[in-house]
């Protein structure tokens, strides 16, 4: 770009002004820097995705077979009943009788090496099934607080759905 001035003489020389160019560029970092939110992550879930490849050898023989926990649903998405493997629970009380069973396989145990750790439950749910009897069985499932109130004692940390089925 040139810049046009006649009554310029041949010796004087254009400088750009500094200042204001430093000013512009503190003010917009100063910007960014406060306008920048750091996102926490929703929760910690303690999701561990498959391997790649599955290991060959021989299965070990202390780990369980996973627990299949079927939920079935009335057409409006309540809940109809539950089984856990081909037993059928209680009517009244499904999930405490389900915390109850999970508590006699798993036994209230914890620690390195405890049968809790490899311990999975499947659940098997109906599409339209409501999401808060799901929300229910992962919390009979999962663990429960002792009786001093402060510790909390797990039973099963691997929990997996199987897949969805079209509703009929």
């Amino acid at each position: 770009m040139k810049v046009r001035n006649v009554q310029r003489h041949a010796d004087e020389k254009v400088e750009l002004q500094m200042t204001p160019m430093i000013d512009i560029v503190f003010q917009l970092l100063v910007f960014f820097i406060m306008t920048f939110k750091i996102v926490s992550p929703e929760g910690d879930f303690n999701i561990r995705m498959p391997l790649a490849a599955p290991s060959e050898g021989i299965p070990d023989p202390m780990q369980l077979p996973p627990i299949k926990v079927r939920m079935a649903a009335k057409a409006d998405g309540s809940l109809l009943g539950v089984q856990m493997g081909t037993r059928t629970l209680s009517r009244e009380n499904p999930f405490d009788d389900l915390h109850m069973q999970i508590r006699e396989i798993v036994g209230d145990d914890t620690g390195p090496g405890s049968i809790a750790e490899s311990t999975e439950v499947e659940l098997d749910c109906d599409y339209n099934l409501d999401f808060k009897y799901v929300i229910d069985a992962i919390t009979a499932v999962s663990g429960y607080v002792a009786d001093d109130g402060m510790s909390v004692i797990k039973l099963v940390e691997k929990i997996k759905f199987s897949p969805p089925k079209a509703p009929k």
